[in-house]
């Protein structure tokens, strides 16, 4: 995993004031490989529940027509901390069949870099026995996602992937950049916390007074990542949450490599 302990150093700002820029951004306009797309997403950790082996805990889906398997889903939370109540939930539970409960003694939570999982997607996506993942947002950001698309006029009654915090300089206008770095480089951030982003905001506000925070999913991120040829999406930068970027500073520096794929085996 050192794409996290990478951005562990960049993330470190995240708190502290932003350098705001109105200059254009000007680049060449070219589509992002399937590889820059990883390394975008790999600076969000995601959290597996999985057993002392590093298997995911999962659960066969029914199989399909003409016999196909249905394959298997595990759960991707986007805290750690939900994660680990979930365990502590499963070992608490009474009544519980003897090897569930062992099983449960052993679970443990796992962090990867939610580019890992999109890899492990695009690889899998033809094989009919694959593993599949389940998204578990962060029921404070679906909450502030709701109340933000409420507030624009949007009748909505639930959000139904993981939310994503984008400042705009008004509805109509582009996305707020920022500079990170010694070197000042200007990226345009997408927060996992509608906290950042609301902050953010705060300083934008004094002197764009329409500016506002675009609700997007992480699914059409990725979608955009991947048809669109714009320019400034070679500035994007995904923010973790601040929970997240507190679990990056607690990694070592000589972390081992990040996997390249995730087991589909069942605990």
């Amino acid at each position: 995993m050192k794409s996290l302990v990478r951005w562990g150093a960049t993330l470190g700002l995240v708190g502290s004031t932003f350098f705001l820029s109105v200059v254009g951004l000007s680049l060449p306009v070219q589509a992002l490989s399937e590889q820059q797309i990883k390394d975008k997403l790999d600076s969000v950790p995601v959290y597996l529940i999985t057993n002392d082996k590093g298997l995911p805990l999962s659960r066969n889906l029914p199989d399909g027509q003409n016999g196909q398997k249905g394959g298997s889903v595990t759960g991707v939370y986007m805290s750690r901390q939900e994660a680990l109540a979930f365990i502590k939930e499963l070992r608490n539970a009474k009544n519980k069949d003897p090897k569930l409960e062992d099983m449960a003694k052993k679970l443990q939570v796992t962090a990867v870099p939610l580019g890992v999982i999109y890899q492990q997607l695009q690889q899998s996506k033809n094989q009919p026995n694959r593993l599949l993942f389940a998204f578990k947002p962060v029921d404070q950001e679906l909450k502030g996602a709701l109340d933000l698309l409420r507030a624009s006029g949007q009748k909505i009654d639930q959000f139904k992937s993981v939310p994503v915090f984008a400042v705009r300089f008004a509805p109509d206008k582009g996305y707020v950049p920022i500079q990170l770095g010694t070197e000042k480089q200007q990226t345009i951030p997408l927060f996992l916390s509608k906290q950042d982003a609301q902050g953010l905001l705060n300083q934008v506000k004094p002197k764009f007074p329409t500016a506002d925070i675009q609700v997007i999913d992480v699914d059409g991120v990725i979608k955009t990542l991947k048809d669109k040829n714009d320019s400034w999406l070679n500035q994007v930068v995904l923010v973790p949450s601040p929970e997240s970027r507190e679990y990056i500073k607690t990694l070592p520096r000589d972390n081992a490599p990040k996997p390249k794929t995730l087991p589909s085996k069942q605990p």
